[in-house]
């Protein structure tokens, strides 16, 4: 891809934010269109994967702080009039007047460099080995896997170093040759119009290197898109929407370059009985109105340790918390949270004779009782 496809692409446009977004809208965005266009959710549809390729390409761009600095200064610069030879605008200067040193712009150290830092190409070609990109990915796992730890299998779709060629782009037995017109380097020098500037070698299209006998596996790409699983180990305690990151499990590098690292977004599913809050764990618990007057003892279920049994005090309302210690989630440090037990009292909704007799008998034995004392003293002194 050109230099002018690099920044002509809009890559807010793709995540449907503006310029202006926050990294947590960023974020946000990119969520919602990689879960809806993954492959795993769309197979055998070719544009949902393209579709989840171009927002993987945007968001590796717009996360990095250093990477988006870059490239809007790039679209900056582009949407300003300034032009390489072959772009609108003229040849290797600005549309009319003078303009800045289209050698600083677009020569060693200047645009092309720029979006070298960004994109791994640019005017000068880094012959050594590339350090792979770095992907990401998201897995949703159950409430109980997310206190005890699991290992989940991921399937990747990606570019991968060609396995027949390993990644040289020639065919077995052969070996790619030094291309003499830019001496390997990958970017010739070209003066247009009393500007200099450097541009990708035409001989060899950016390479440095000419390939007369090309992979039949890859057609001398030296890379192949391919489907691979990663199993990915998720530590006990992880919260909802937690990102962990697997070191080297992202794309693979060029030129013996390391791989990147796969960082995974993990969604927990919602429990019907059992919540988080933080590092603790929350449940509530119903419990008869003589339970909550006289107090009792109650046994409530744990997450991973079966039942306990708790001490319900007497007089205990509606909404009252309990704390069973040592039973919520786990910490990084190892230890774990606690259990958060809210007291809900329950209301029949209907009562036998006898038990209508006794509540009217407990009620009139409390006449002189008034819990809604404090409202009527409001009322009286408004």
């Amino acid at each position: 891809m050109s230099t002018k496809d690099w920044i002509e692409k809009d890559y807010y446009k793709v995540l449907g934010v503006s310029a202006s977004a926050s990294a947590d809208e960023i974020k946000k965005s990119y969520r919602k269109l990689a879960k809806q266009f993954h492959p795993d959710t769309n197979v055998g549809d070719d544009k949902a994967e393209a579709r989840f390729k171009e927002v993987s390409e945007a968001y590796d761009v717009l996360s990095s702080n250093e990477k988006r600095r870059e490239y809007d200064e790039a679209r900056r610069l582009f949407a300003s009039g300034a032009r390489p030879g072959g772009f609108p605008g003229g040849q290797g200067g600005f549309s009319g007047g003078a303009g800045p040193d289209m050698g600083d712009l677009f020569g060693d150290g200047g645009f092309g460099d720029l979006l070298g830092g960004i994109f791994g190409g640019g005017g000068r070609r880094r012959s050594g080995p590339v350090r792979g990109n770095d992907l990401e990915t998201h897995t949703t796992i159950g409430f109980h896997d997310s206190l005890r730890g699991v290992t989940v299998s991921l399937r990747l779709i990606g570019e991968a170093v060609c396995g027949a060629c390993g990644g040289s782009g020639a065919k077995a037995g052969t070996s790619p040759r030094q291309c003499g017109t830019c001496g390997g380097t990958g970017s010739t020098a070209r003066n247009a119009g009393g500007f200099g500037f450097s541009e990708p070698c035409r001989d060899c299209r950016g390479r440095g290197a000419i390939i007369d006998n090309p992979c039949g596996v890859c057609r001398s790409a030296g890379r192949v898109e391919q489907a691979r699983t990663v199993q990915a180990k998720v530590p006990a305690g992880v919260k909802d929407g937690m990102r962990i990151r697997l070191a080297g499990k992202g794309a693979s590098g060029e030129r013996g370059g390391a791989a990147g690292d796969l960082y995974v977004t993990v969604q927990v599913a919602p429990h019907p009985v059992f919540g988080r809050s933080g590092d603790h764990v929350t449940l509530t618990v119903p419990v008869t109105f003589p339970e909550a007057a006289l107090g009792a003892k109650v046994d409530v279920p744990t997450p991973l340790d079966g039942d306990v049994t708790i001490a319900l005090p007497a007089g205990t309302t509606t909404g009252r918390v309990l704390r069973v210690k040592g039973k919520g989630a786990t910490k990084r440090d190892g230890s774990r949270g606690d259990l958060l037990v809210t007291v809900e009292v329950a209301v029949p909704q209907s009562l036998s004779s006898n038990a209508r007799t006794a509540l009217e008998t407990y009620a009139a034995s409390t006449s002189d009782e008034d819990p809604r004392a404090s409202l009527a003293a409001y009322r009286s002194a408004r």
